[in-house]
């Protein structure tokens, strides 16, 4: 993977930071294609992007209660992590539930304390990093589209709890007729796994019922459905026939230069 990806783009690095993308093992196995849309859309804005070799996050076994075997992945990730990353060298992911497992989870199961607590300051999902960039004037409104675009946001529970759902906001908002809303949703009731289980199907699919599935029904065909967790936009396709796009792939075509 990274090294087509290193063929497939013309890189012209303008930025003082350098990227280490988190290729986490949803994204390697289910949505590669929005790994391709990351590195093309940071790599055009002129950010050094490397994708370098890692372990899984071990998110699925944090989620099942395997916190022994959780913990190899913990410890692991910290040690290969603690000396690559500074304030001009971030660590940044696609999938909110993985990547934000470095602030969270591995702050109480790395035996390494200092050290995964110090890789928590400069680890970021992929939107809060662009949001910083574009606050900061790194990122212009001229790089991107002037079409017309309505779009309904639905953000990860993750992001919901240890981020904000503001920085998706923010990056969608940045093409200047771009017209970005987001959805009062509360979860999609995948959950991870959960909703892929037959004796929680029912439960479920009544979840995303209450209120997201409602919201995209009502929405115009036109409108963009974003979303940013591989469980959602499974939820989303299953519950509403509507397909959701990661807001990255939404971004990611809205530039001038996008091939």
């Amino acid at each position: 993977l990274n090294s087509k990806l290193q063929l497939s783009v013309n890189k012209e690095i303008n930025k003082n930071i350098e990227v280490y993308l988190f290729v986490d093992e949803f994204s390697k196995y289910i949505d590669v294609d929005i790994v391709e849309d990351a590195y093309v859309l940071l790599t055009k804005l002129g950010y050094k992007v490397s994708i370098i070799k890692h372990l899984d996050s071990g998110r699925s076994l944090i989620s099942k209660g395997f916190l022994k075997e959780a913990k190899f992945f913990a410890n692991e990730n910290v040690a290969y992590f603690k000396d690559r990353l500074n304030e001009n060298s971030v660590l940044i992911g696609l999938e909110p539930s993985t990547i934000l497992s470095f602030r969270d989870e591995y702050l109480r199961l790395a035996d390494d304390k200092f050290s995964a607590r110090n890789i928590s300051n400069y680890t970021f999902l992929i939107e809060e990093f662009l949001a910083s960039e574009i606050e900061k004037d790194q990122i212009s409104a001229s790089q991107f589209t002037s079409e017309e675009k309505k779009i309904k946001i639905h953000n990860h529970c993750h992001q919901k709890s240890l981020s904000n759902q503001k920085v998706t906001f923010d990056i969608l908002n940045l093409p200047k007729n771009y017209s970005p809303t987001i959805i009062n949703s509360g979860c999609c009731g995948m959950a991870g796994s959960f909703g892929f289980e037959k004796d929680h199907y029912e439960v479920s699919m009544n979840i995303g019922s209450q209120r997201l599935f409602p919201a995209i029904e009502k929405t115009n065909e036109n409108v963009l459905i974003a979303a940013n967790g591989t469980s959602c936009r499974h939820q989303i396709l299953d519950g509403t026939q509507r397909v959701a796009l990661h807001p990255i792939t939404i971004l990611r075509n809205a530039m001038l230069d996008s091939n």
